[in-house]
């Protein structure tokens, strides 16, 4: 069994190129029954953020895949220069890449926490569309695992950072208070409430767009307005900061949309979606600062976050050992058993010898016979498997194979 996968990510391409791969909930699970359908795959995940996306596989060892043509077929993209912004790892390499990610070493904040969440609902949806295998549960469960201990044993940032809250930080550095400003935030999931509520805490006035204008059908955090998303072109003009933040496949600020609105000060565009949510076009615009997910990256880090990656690194090497341990248990079963099998037919074979002359009914000798075969299972398991939890893995490895020869024809 081998673990492959394939990823695109901030580091590696910019926004336009990530759109381009990009997945919705829908169409990653649609993509992953397709993907499950190949011969040799026998397990997939599909891990699509707005900084990412990654195609998780297990397939058969000799099976020959490209998991980058697969992804192409399943966006039907014919291009293959894209390749280039691709990376691809296997086994050992990774499953570290993806212990190290659960744990936001490898996000574009360093140490945020939506990514962990972002894997276990990854996993979540393969397992909707049964889609995902034993190696594969196994191992993004044992990533959440080391995820969670490393933002509890060697924490890399406080509080809940995120592309909005380093967008908010960025900004105050240059001199731009948030304080007072009127901001529009477009789109109510998961981003758009993490963003209005930080530009909330850091003192605007946040109205928020809702596709549905109902009392109590849709909930936006506290102290933050609503206006129907129909009405967003009104209420820009009074606004000195909007941010958008939503799944949808089209832009929700066109070009176009701003022929017939007046701006009388300064206005600042925050795009925090891919695929994007703000025609690029508007960042021309007099008067208008257009900023985009790839804008507020940071490559500073801090003394006391190196000795967190420091700690971190261990605990993905622990976690790595513990999970490798349990699939080279699990390749090693179907030998296991084989030998079980050998070594009772041994015992039944010599046995029969004596049981054939002794007197009983045939009834009763085949039931001897039967209760023997179980208690000689249970007793080579017994020794097998005591074996392997008192010797190191390659001298464990070492004694299955020797006994495989004891019965070798």
């Amino acid at each position: 069994m081998t673990i492959s996968m394939i990823g695109i990510d901030h580091d590696r391409a910019p926004v336009d190129v990530r759109a381009l791969f990009a997945f919705t909930k829908k169409n990653a699970g649609e993509a992953m029954e397709k993907l499950k359908e190949k011969a040799g795959i026998r397990g997939c995940i599909i891990l699509s953020t707005c900084n990412r996306l990654e195609i998780w596989a297990s397939h058969e060892d000799e099976q020959e895949l490209s998991l980058y043509q697969c992804l192409c077929g399943l966006k039907d993209i014919q291009d293959p220069s894209y390749e280039e912004y691709f990376i691809s790892r296997q086994d050992k390499e990774a499953v570290e890449h993806l212990f190290y990610l659960a744990g936001g070493l490898k996000s574009q904040i360093l140490g945020e926490d939506q990514i962990l969440t972002q894997i276990k609902d990854a996993l979540n949806l393969a397992r909707e569309h049964f889609t995902t295998d034993g190696v594969l549960e196994v191992l993004f469960r044992m990533a959440v695992t080391a995820g969670k201990k490393i933002k509890t044993e060697a924490p890399l940032a406080h509080g809940n950072p995120s592309v909005i809250h380093q967008a908010v930080s960025s900004l105050r550095e240059q001199g731009y208070d948030m304080h007072g400003k009127i901001c529009m935030v477009i789109g109510n999931g998961e981003m758009g409430k993490v963003a209005a509520q930080t530009l909330r805490d850091a003192g605007a006035n946040v109205t928020v767009t809702v596709r549905q204008y109902r009392s109590g059908m849709v909930s936006i955090p506290i102290g933050c307005s609503r206006i129907h998303y129909g009405e967003r072109m009104n209420f820009l003009p009074k606004c000195d900061v909007v941010v958008s933040a939503t799944a949808s496949p089209n832009y929700t600020l066109r070009r176009e949309l701003f022929d017939d609105i007046t701006l009388t000060k300064p206005l600042l565009l925050l795009d925090l979606a891919v695929p994007r949510d703000i025609e690029p076009a508007l960042g021309g615009e007099e008067g208008v600062t257009l900023y985009d997910m790839d804008s507020f990256r940071t490559e500073r880090i801090s003394p006391e976050s190196m000795e967190s990656i420091t700690k971190a690194g261990e605990i993905v090497r622990a976690q790595m050992d513990e999970f490798f341990q349990w699939l080279d248990g699990r390749a090693v079963i179907p030998r296991i058993q084989e030998i079980r099998e050998d070594a009772v037919q041994d015992l039944n074979l010599r046995i029969h010898k004596i049981l054939k002359n002794t007197p009983m009914d045939d009834s009763d000798r085949a039931n001897l016979l039967k209760a023997v075969d179980t208690a000689a299972g249970k007793v080579v398991n017994k020794l097998i498997f005591g074996l392997r939890d008192s010797l190191e893995q390659d001298t464990f490895l070492e004694c299955v194979a020797g006994l495989e020869k004891l019965y070798e024809e």
